[in-house]
């Protein structure tokens, strides 16, 4: 035989998940979004500057999720040259041209905040 005894209420559960479920993490990540439009803009290396001003967010809603993604349209030949200059790449004479890691430094400090502050959000729900 299994007993289960239980005392006091769930107030403080129903709270936590009204408050989820009101939150507004479309706007939340919107404001992310653009800093993280602004910090790869900033790090992306520059020849002549349309890798850099080629940046771009968006927010995808999926039934019981939500995530952010970054893009970077610049494509050439099919090619997409943001990530010609994160890895490198061949030359035509056969050469490589060594990539730099510029995207995971300029996003990092990005995701630590989202990180920190949507758990400071769970906290004070």
């Amino acid at each position: 035989m299994v007993v289960i005894k239980h005392r006091g209420n769930f107030n403080n559960t129903e709270r936590f998940l009204k408050g989820a479920v009101n939150m507004n993490l479309k706007r939340i990540l919107d404001a992310y979004g653009q800093q993280g439009v602004r910090a790869l803009a900033g790090a992306t290396p520059i020849d002549s500057g349309k890798t850099a001003s080629s940046w771009s967010y968006e927010i995808i809603i999926n039934k019981g999720s939500i995530s952010l993604a970054f893009t970077n349209s610049n494509v050439v030949d099919g090619v997409p040259i943001a990530i010609l200059l994160q890895y490198g790449h061949a030359t035509r004479n056969g050469g490589f041209v060594q990539g730099r890691d510029y995207i995971n430094p300029a996003i990092q400090p990005i995701f630590d905040n989202i990180s920190k502050n949507a758990w400071k959000e769970v906290r004070r729900l």
